[in-house]
């Protein structure tokens, strides 16, 4: 890890332990090396970091623009979040995330592309799909469990509630997987997705 990205992750660590009990289930199922698709569901702004603390190798995140201002902007870019515009449609997000794995590197993902409201899960969109298809990464299904309720899509502060994140076993895909045409896309992300549901909490 480059010196700035494991001082966040250590901070991160120290932050997540003593305020949310944070807990990672089955970490030996983490894809530690290569390129790795972290793909996981969404509940709250708390989401990118816990998930990044789940792992000892360094992760790259895809964020909104408009997040890169003040002192963040020079912050930001040194803990692997990158900058993508939300007016360039999908398109320009998906296409990076497929150049970071085809460097070898991993990326989080989150297959319902955006928050859930109530920490439901929802249907998955098609854009993991398309990086599943252009680059055959395997995937890892990790499901947050806690992070609705320690900071809720439309909250403003903290609550001390635990956190944990439960790994599912790694996805493997072939070019066999990817017959269907562009349908495949959908198919592909349900697939993840439905791995994510298949998780359940554990004590």
């Amino acid at each position: 890890m480059n010196p700035i990205y494991q001082l966040g992750h250590s901070i991160f660590k120290f932050f997540g332990s003593t305020f949310f009990s944070f807990r990672v289930v089955h970490p030996e199922r983490m894809i530690e090396e290569g390129p790795a698709i972290l793909a996981m569901n969404h509940q709250s702004y708390l989401d990118p970091p816990m998930a990044g603390i789940t792992c000892e190798r360094e992760l790259y995140t895809l964020a909104r623009d408009t997040l890169f201002k003040g002192p963040l902007a020079k912050i930001l870019p040194l803990i692997n979040v990158v900058p993508i515009d939300p007016k360039g449609g999908d398109s320009s997000a998906l296409k990076l995330s497929v150049r970071i794995l085809k460097q070898g590197y991993a990326t989080l993902i989150f297959p319902e592309g955006t928050r859930s409201p109530d920490g439901n899960l929802q249907p998955a969109q098609p854009g993991v799909g398309f990086i599943i298809a252009k680059t055959l990464a395997p995937v890892v299904p990790m499901r947050i469990f806690g992070s609705c309720e320690a900071l809720p899509k439309n909250g403003k502060e903290f609550h001390a509630t635990p956190i944990t994140i439960a790994l599912g076993e790694p996805l493997h895909f072939t070019k066999a997987d990817l017959e269907g045409g562009r349908e495949v896309y959908q198919s592909l992300a349900d697939r993840v997705m439905a791995a994510i549901a298949a998780i359940e909490y554990e004590e």
